[in-house]
């Protein structure tokens, strides 16, 4: 697995701490999830200084690599002054850096995008950014100081999986040794293998679980469907062939006159 700024993860699995039933909840899911990156709202942080405090000594607790994010910011000052905020509060240079152009799919602004992920990376911020799967951009964002890149599947909280698989195995191919991580619209297991099988570094989620029936049995299901995925991008798979090729060798077979 590739390096996220210097750091190695225990697996490859980022889980959103947004929108759970309860705190218990929410803590058993990561057990079960055995993520090893918790992504963290600033606005839920600070909304109310107690609810704030023990918010974040349950995120502590849960003993995982902390990625704040400017989630809800909509212009670049917005999102650099959430960046400078949330570094203070949580101790780390990590900032999902989120920079939102569209109401209906949440989509990215790409030039707020790119200008602020510059002017974060010259102040020493280690840009984790969500954008499309757009090559220019993503080349542009590199350009800018990102380390890792991480387009989305499709529209936040969608549950449609991967919109672009294209777009993603291109970005795949042009970007080798940039970690990608494939950052918001899945919905099931199953779309989180498709991702890895794909060449994914890892895979970052929050709704798909959180508003599940059962949190905690979802995010260990998505936790198998990384693993399995992973696995079998490394086994290097077979590749689809237009005509069928028989399993059973017909050398040494008997045949009847």
């Amino acid at each position: 697995m590739k390096d996220f700024y210097g750091t190695k993860l225990e697996t490859p699995f980022m889980l959103g701490t947004a929108q759970y039933p309860s705190p218990a909840i929410l803590s058993n899911a990561f057990k079960r999830s055995g993520a090893s990156v918790a992504t963290v709202s600033l606005r839920r942080e600070a909304s109310d200084a107690k609810a704030g405090q023990d918010f974040w000594q349950l995120i502590k607790e849960l003993n995982v690599h902390i990625l704040p994010n400017t989630a809800g910011c909509h212009t670049v000052k917005e999102a650099v002054t959430t960046a400078h905020m949330a570094r203070e509060i949580f101790g780390t240079p990590w900032i999902k850096l989120e920079v939102i152009g569209e109401e209906d799919t949440l989509q990215p602004d790409v030039f707020g995008l790119v200008e602020a992920a510059r002017i974060l990376s010259e102040e020493g911020f280690q840009v984790f950014p969500y954008t499309t799967e757009d090559l220019v951009v993503a080349d542009k964002l590199v350009d800018a100081g990102c380390r890792v890149l991480m387009p989305w599947g499709a529209p936040i909280g969608s549950g449609m999986g991967l919109n672009n698989v294209f777009g993603l195995r291109a970005l795949r191919s042009h970007f080798p040794d940039i970690p990608l991580v494939v950052d918001a619209g899945l919905g099931l297991p199953s779309q989180a293998a498709q991702a890895m099988e794909l060449g994914m570094d890892a895979i970052l989620l929050n709704t798909a679980v959180s508003k599940a029936g059962d949190p905690a049995k979802m995010a260990e299901a998505f936790a198998l469907a990384i693993r399995s995925g992973q696995l079998a991008e490394q086994a290097d798979p077979m590749q689809p062939r237009d005509m069928a090729s028989p399993s059973t060798p017909l050398l040494g077979k008997a045949f009847l006159d």
